[in-house]
């Protein structure tokens, strides 16, 4: 029992409203509630901050503190009433002492359905450029049979005696703020407020049965690994006519045989031999919206790349495309013809047998950018 000013011990003003009392109450609490505060002073401090909220969140007591004092509030025996429902702490002092508003006070409000989750897999082209995709999930649906009422037709649920409808209990417990009501669901209906003395034959009284249904699913052009596709209101129902929850579209995109991808940039390795590289040459490459001609500049080196623009990854939230990358190697044979061999000698005759160490340049770089 403390002689302190109320009003200083939680830090408010006088004009302080149940809000600042809360979030003061909040505040002080995490700060020196022994658990957390091992300080020799932290109890009684906490026991102080109990008392001033007891008596400033009663609007009778609080009116009789501020005409009269410590004295409106003590009685005869000197001692304030200091039993005060803590449920909307639960958030603090559940963290202390493992109770506080329990989950069965809420549980008769309707709430939002739990999410699902499906894995899709598409080939490189259909994430590309987008497809409608048909898909079958299992979730609950409202029971067929009893329309979620969980009783078999012709009976009706009743009201449960142990809460009496409010799907929760309640009991006085002694802690060190002074008497605290600790609220829990009810273990006779779970929470609901009712017991069904005759369960639905159909789904045993859960009120759901499965089911497997179809959906088709929009993809979008561009979406690469990882992303998701959120249909809203196709997860789970909710608890008591909550809304559903949401199915989420996992999306698993499918390794190409020539093709990978950068962002918005599909990337090739092509092979081209010595002489198209020495010379260049038009050779027809594979891209993703078919074959087209590329055209090979005279004096190729390995490791080059070449730009083809706008033959990449459609943009997802946007206009235009990407661009592919071809990375050209050049494919030095490993045997050869006597005819072939002739003409390299010649070749290596005219050309010289001088070599210089190079030094790595813009390419190197770009070569190992792309490829990782």
């Amino acid at each position: 029992m403390t002689d302190r000013d109320y009003y200083e011990v939680l830090g408010v003003g006088r004009d302080a409203s149940d809000s600042d009392l809360k979030g003061a109450v909040r505040r002080l609490a995490r700060q020196y509630h022994p658990d957390v505060n091992d300080s020799p002073d932290a109890e009684e401090r906490f026991k102080e901050i109990n008392e001033a909220y007891a008596v400033l969140s009663d609007t009778e007591r609080r009116a009789a503190y501020d005409r009269y004092g410590h004295a409106g509030v003590r009685g005869a025996g000197g001692t304030p009433d200091f039993t005060v429902d803590f449920s909307d702490f639960a958030d603090i002092f559940g963290e202390f002492f493992g109770f506080g508003r329990a989950a069965g006070q809420s549980r008769n409000v309707p709430r939002r359905g739990a999410d699902l989750q499906y894995r899709m897999d598409l080939t490189f082209e259909e994430a590309v450029f987008g497809i409608d995709k048909e898909i079958e999930i299992t979730r609950d649906e409202v029971c067929s049979r009893c329309n979620g009422n969980r009783a078999e037709p012709g009976t009706s649920p009743v009201q449960c005696t142990t809460c009496n409808g409010r799907g929760e209990v309640r009991q006085a417990r002694q802690t060190i703020l002074g008497s605290m009501v600790q609220v829990t669901t009810c273990p006779s209906c779970g929470g609901s407020g009712t017991t069904i003395e005759s369960p639905c034959n159909n789904c045993s009284g859960r009120g759901l049965e499965r089911q497997t249904l179809k959906k088709v699913v929009t993809v979008p052009a561009g979406v690469d690994n990882g992303n998701q596709i959120r249909l809203a209101g196709e997860g789970q129902p909710g608890p008591n006519g909550g809304p559903n929850g949401n199915l989420y579209i996992i999306i698993n995109v499918k390794s190409h045989r020539y093709f990978r991808r950068r962002d918005r940039d599909i990337l090739l390795d092509l092979e081209v031999n010595v002489a198209q590289a020495t010379l260049g040459a038009d050779v027809p490459v594979p891209t993703i919206d078919g074959e087209a001609t590329l055209k090979i500049p005279s004096g190729t080196q390995p490791g080059k790349v070449l730009r083809m623009r706008g033959k990449g990854v459609p943009h997802l939230r946007g206009n235009g495309r990407g661009d592919q990358l071809v990375m050209v190697n050049v494919n030095v044979p490993k045997t050869l013809t006597s005819e072939q061999r002739q003409i390299f000698e010649d070749l290596a005759a005219s050309l010289g047998s001088e070599v210089r160490p190079q030094e790595r340049g813009f390419l190197d770089w770009l070569k190992e950018t792309i490829t990782g």
